[in-house]
């Protein structure tokens, strides 16, 4: 009778401890039906330590040849990071953007972009390129965007990306998903501001999250994914608890068969 009762305890433990509420493990489980999204709009902003490539062109192409740094062809070799212009088959060396946010462009000098969007920095090069070239047209691109993902995730890890823009869902995606340890409701974001880093918690759990300023991530962002407490207590009791209790409540029923 009392292996019976022992049996039953364990098994009454082990239904409560596999039920799990919905909500933890749903993203964005509490968005109405038919809920209009605020409408967002993300630019990043260039950093210290970015790798930007910077073309510059004219209504008259002969001008602006100065302005730009290329290699003579793409299969020489060279010492600087460069990045590949893939409708010209040529090289752009890249600028990096140093501590204090400038770049050295040809002819032009120091000029400090590092804080700006990039709608604004192409503004700031445009107006210092106004005395050499009449109508100049610059572009900028990023190279070096990445973010990384880490914690209970498939596939941690860094994530390089072509474009410049990334939201916490595409680079949770990307890393092959949250395990069922990890925790929805409290995602760290770790993000340098202006040369210091700040430490926020985001509840992909909750629908305001979709208007959240960390939806969109910014280039070098860490995100952390931490165990949830059945991971936790898991790994305290050891990583094959689960299959203890089951052999231990197989072994109690087959005890209760035979002495029955």
């Amino acid at each position: 009778m009392m292996i019976k009762k022992i049996a039953l305890l364990i098994l009454i433990t082990l239904a409560f401890t596999s039920c799990v509420s919905r909500k933890s493990y749903v993203y964005m489980n509490s968005i109405p039906e038919g809920m209009p999204a605020e409408k967002t709009s993300y630019e990043p902003i260039i950093k210290p330590d970015d790798l930007l490539v910077v073309n510059i062109f004219s209504p008259t192409p002969e001008a602006a040849l100065r302005f730009n740094l290329l290699t003579a062809q793409q299969s020489q070799t060279t010492t600087m990071s460069v990045a590949t212009a893939s409708t010209q088959q040529e090289v752009f060396y890249t600028y990096l953007v140093d501590f204090d946010g400038y770049i050295s462009l040809p002819v032009v000098g120091n000029l400090k972009i590092g804080g700006l969007t990039k709608t604004e920095a192409l503004a700031k090069i445009n107006g210092a390129l106004k005395q050499y070239i009449k109508e100049p047209i610059t572009t900028v691109r990023i190279v070096n965007y990445k973010v990384s993902v880490l914690g209970e995730v498939s596939r941690p890890g860094e994530i390089k990306l072509v474009t410049e823009r990334i939201t916490l869902p595409e680079a949770i995606s990307m890393a092959g998903d949250m395990t069922t340890y990890g925790r929805r409701d409290n995602v760290l974001i770790i993000r340098e501001v202006e040369g210091k880093k700040t430490y926020t918690y985001v509840d992909m759990t909750k629908a305001d999250f979709l208007n959240s300023p960390f939806y969109y991530l910014t280039q070098n962002d860490l995100v952390v994914v931490e165990p949830n407490k059945a991971k936790i207590n898991g790994s305290r009791l050891g990583p094959n608890i689960g299959i203890i209790f089951s052999s231990v409540s197989l072994l109690l029923a087959v005890v209760a068969l035979i002495i029955k």
